[in-house]
């Protein structure tokens, strides 16, 4: 018999069902990706092949700018001068396009999203690319052109500091899922 197991996102007030049935590790999973419309502009993603990779999986959606009380939507916010790193050494700071500072609701998402690491046991983590929260090798460089730049943003900072392996919604594709976590 097959159950159910039935996660509910405040962040995207979405329902999202997994098989129960697991043997794998919990995955923490950037919430738009999996259809939650919780991104800075009110949109998501609609990924089927990779929401079809997690199955196997106990997933746990996170939104760290929703869980920072941030709203949606919102203005976009790059790291301004620097990477998440430099956001927890306090040499950056996280700045929407029109000017208000978010660092003190980037770092609180941040925290709760590691505190819901802990809670479930989960050390993977399946981020968004290039989020100046969620960016696990690209962020955009702080000037709101567009242009990106090497770095991790201030959730995946955090999280790789703790010990917990994070990869992009790409680069888990590309590594098929389950050879990423045998790796690990």
């Amino acid at each position: 018999m097959i159950f159910l197991l039935i996660i509910y996102l405040e962040a995207g007030k979405k329902l999202m069902m997994m098989n129960s049935n697991l043997v794998k590790p919990p995955v923490l999973i950037s919430a738009c990706l999996l259809g939650n419309k919780c991104r800075y502009n009110g949109k998501s993603y609609d990924l089927p092949a990779f929401v079809d990779s997690l199955r196997p999986f106990f997933v746990i959606p996170v939104c760290p700018e929703i869980l920072g009380g941030l709203p949606i939507p919102r203005a976009p916010s790059e790291i301004n001068k620097g990477a998440g790193d430099d956001v927890w050494e306090g040499k950056a700071l996280v700045i929407a396009k029109n000017g208000a500072d978010f660092t003190s609701e980037f770092k609180a998402g941040a925290l709760k999203t590691l505190e819901l690491s802990r809670t479930h046991g989960a050390i993977i983590a399946i981020f968004k690319e290039n989020s100046p929260s969620c960016g696990c090798t690209r962020i955009y460089d702080g000037s709101f052109s567009g242009r990106l730049v090497p770095g991790q943003g201030v959730t995946v900072s955090l999280l790789e500091k703790n010990g917990i392996k994070v990869i992009s919604e790409k680069n888990w594709l590309l590594a098929r899922g389950d050879e990423f976590v045998q790796k690990i």
